[in-house]
C-alpha cells in the first residue's frame, strides 16, 4: 500500500515542476486553498511549470468533461480561461523520451518522463505516480501530493 506522503518545496531559488492534470484543475478549477503555495511560485517565478502538447491537450479534453463543466460554470469559468492560464504560466517542451520507469497508469507516463528528463518536482494526486516515489528520487524526482 502506498503512503501519502506531503513535502514542502524549498524556496530558493527557481525549482522546475511537471504538474499533472488533476493538480492544475485543483488549481485553476476548483480554486482549492491547498495549491496556493503553487500558484503563488507559479506567478513568483519561484517555480517553472514544465509541460508539453499532449498534456495541454489532456487538459483540454478533460476541461470538456461534463462534471468539469458543470464545476467551471459553477466558479464562473470557461475552458478557454483554463487553458490561458495554461499557456500564460507553463513553459512548453518537446515530449519527453520514455523514462526507465514505467507507470501502470499509461497516461500518466508523459508526466514522469518530462520530470525525469528534467529532474523535477512532479506533483500529482496520482496513486500510480506517488507509489514511485522512491524509484522516481533515484531519478532524481521528487514526486508529491501537495506544496504545503
Amino acid at each position: 500500500m502506498c503512503s501519502d506522503p506531503i513535502f514542502s518545496v524549498a524556496t530558493a531559488g527557481r525549482r522546475n515542476v511537471v504538474i499533472d492534470t488533476n493538480i492544475v484543475l485543483d488549481a485553476f478549477v476548483f480554486k482549492d486553498p491547498a495549491t496556493a503555495p503553487l500558484l503563488d511560485g507559479l506567478h513568483s517565478g519561484a517555480l517553472g511549470w514544465l509541460a508539453t502538447h499532449p498534456m495541454r491537450e489532456e487538459l483540454e479534453r478533460v476541461l470538456a468533461y461534463p462534471k468539469i463543466v458543470k464545476r467551471l460554470t459553477h466558479h464562473r469559468l470557461d475552458a478557454n480561461g483554463v487553458l490561458t492560464q495554461f499557456d500564460a504560466l507553463a513553459q512548453l517542451k518537446e515530449v519527453a523520451p520514455k523514462a526507465p520507469l514505467t507507470c501502470k497508469d499509461p497516461d500518466d507516463q508523459k508526466f514522469i518522463d518530462l520530470a525525469v528528463v528534467h529532474q523535477s518536482l512532479l506533483l500529482s494526486k496520482d496513486q500510480a505516480i506517488i507509489c514511485m516515489t522512491k524509484r522516481l528520487l533515484a531519478l532524481v524526482v521528487t514526486a508529491q501530493i501537495a506544496i504545503i
